[in-house]
């Protein structure tokens, strides 16, 4: 497509996040932000998301809006008879993005371009998807940005994946590394993290298999990423300067237009509350329950959409929060646990009847803005951390896996807006971080550190501040861009 065929006023931006809600959720949020600018928008989804959202939302919830459409492409893993509500296979995922999706992607992007619609100008792509997006942009000749949902501090260890395997750091040698010490290991060499500790970093570095499929995965993204025309991370500038700036001197031009969610309240246009993406339907009764409860007396439990648990697990955060005694909302997804036995005993609903709320999902931003809520016990995956931040809502650490525990430690140690709980999860443990974060100093103080941030993160999304500045910015300076190589 030649640069000066494009001649259509409106600009065709296509959306593509990595198959995962909270990947789904942000790319969404951006897409809102490019549609109130003017922007006509597909945003692509595949077979898998596509089937979720229909379950949960309804046959009309893709319909889209005008200048708003959805398209979807096949993942290459949705097998006849699969269960969409089984828990989704990371690894699977991730062999599907890197051999599956360039063909129908490509296939789409020559389909658009041929539709009564403007012709794409340019392409909003997950990093997690930079290896055949970025082969696309260029066999396009467009612009192409990527968002990288996780968050900063994670998203810079992810950069250094490479370096750790050149230096012999990882892989384990073998599976005694994972609990002989290793991973108190101090790395001293990269900017940005001075003495971060290995089991700080994402993940996905535990291993000792040097084909790893998780490791080579993020080695391959995060080499085309380089590539991109642009960066976009989800965060605003005050939260981490030394961060951002390690990351920039290693990428190309970086714009930091978060936190989304508060840049989408902006969003004047009523049409565009239709626009929704869940994998299971929101209790709204949620919301009904904590209007009963006092201002700040509230610990709001949810681990996220992929966090899976043992029984043993939840069986000690039950009887934690209820040994606690503090009002509780308990979100517990029908795939939260990979037991088939009863997941709450009889006695703790007894024990806990009248104190907390359980619901298998909610409208958890509308939630973290509820004055009841005083507390967030959380799995610290980046959404749901900068939602709480946004809230004003200190938190309780529990990291799954992935980028999670180094956002938690940036959480706890950096920003002191959070307390976490051992891996080894036990239930004296969850109810001494209550009590401290419901009643103790150490709440209080983390509940005014986080309400600074929060002043913050407002500020930044305000007509002038820097993430508002950043977003016109990105839009002008890069996804107006007619030529991918005009903005290399």
């Amino acid at each position: 497509m030649d640069c000066d065929m494009m001649t259509s006023d409106k600009p065709h931006a296509v959306c593509i996040p990595v198959p995962l809600l909270s990947h789904v959720m942000a790319m969404l949020n951006v897409a809102k932000l490019l549609h109130q600018r003017g922007f006509f928008i597909t945003f692509v989804i595949t077979d898998y998301v596509h089937k979720r959202i229909i379950k949960s939302r309804g046959p009309n919830s893709l319909d889209g809006i005008l200048n708003f459409q959805f398209k979807t492409i096949a993942d290459g893993i949705m097998a006849q008879g699969t269960d969409i509500e089984a828990p989704q296979d990371m690894a699977a995922i991730c062999i599907a993005i890197s051999n599956n999706f360039i063909a129908p992607f490509r296939s789409l992007l020559s389909q658009l371009n041929h539709e009564a619609t403007p012709p794409v100008s340019c392409i909003v792509s997950d990093g997690g998807l930079s290896s055949f997006t970025i082969k696309a942009a260029m066999e396009f000749n467009i612009p192409i940005a990527h968002l990288w949902s996780v968050s900063p501090c994670s998203f810079l260890g992810f950069m250094h994946f490479g370096d750790l395997v050149k230096r012999g750091v990882i892989p384990f040698k073998d599976e005694s590394y994972l609990s002989n010490g290793y991973l108190n290991t101090t790395i001293d060499w990269i900017p940005g993290m001075k003495s971060i500790r290995l089991k700080d970093l994402p993940s996905f570095i535990r291993t000792s298999n040097p084909n790893d499929i998780f490791l080579k995965y993020f080695i391959e993204q995060t080499k085309w990423t380089r590539k991109a025309s642009a960066i976009i991370l989800n965060t605003f500038d005050a939260l981490d300067h030394e961060v951002l700036d390690a990351l920039s001197s290693m990428l190309p031009p970086i714009y930091t237009i978060g936190p989304h969610h508060l840049l989408s309240r902006q969003i004047k246009d009523q049409s565009e509350e239709a626009i929704a993406t869940n994998y299971w339907e929101d209790n709204h009764e949620c919301i009904t329950w904590l209007d009963s409860k006092e201002p700040n007396s509230v610990i709001y439990v949810n681990f996220g959409s992929i966090t899976i648990m043992t029984f043993n697990q939840i069986t000690e955060f039950a009887w934690g929060l209820a040994n606690s005694k503090q009002p509780f909302l308990w979100i517990i997804r029908p795939d939260l646990v990979n037991s088939d036995s009863l997941i709450l005993s009889h006695d703790f609903l007894e024990e806990t009847k009248g104190i907390g709320m359980i619901a298998s999902w909610c409208a958890q931003e509308e939630v973290l803005k509820h004055p009841s809520i005083k507390g967030f016990l959380t799995h610290n995956g980046w959404n749901s951390t900068l939602e709480s931040i946004c809230g004003g809502v200190p938190m309780i650490s529990w990291p799954y896996f992935a980028d999670q525990p180094t956002t938690c430690l940036y959480c706890c140690e950096k920003w002191g807006i959070a307390l976490e709980i051992d891996n080894d999860v036990k239930r004296d443990g969850v109810e001494s971080c209550i009590k401290e974060l419901m009643e103790g100093k150490k709440g209080e103080d983390m509940k005014a550190k986080v309400m600074e941030l929060k002043r913050k993160a407002e500020e930044s999304c305000r007509h002038g501040g820097s993430s508002y500045f950043n977003l016109n910015k990105l839009i002008t300076d890069v996804l107006l861009s007619k030529c991918y190589g005009e903005v290399k």
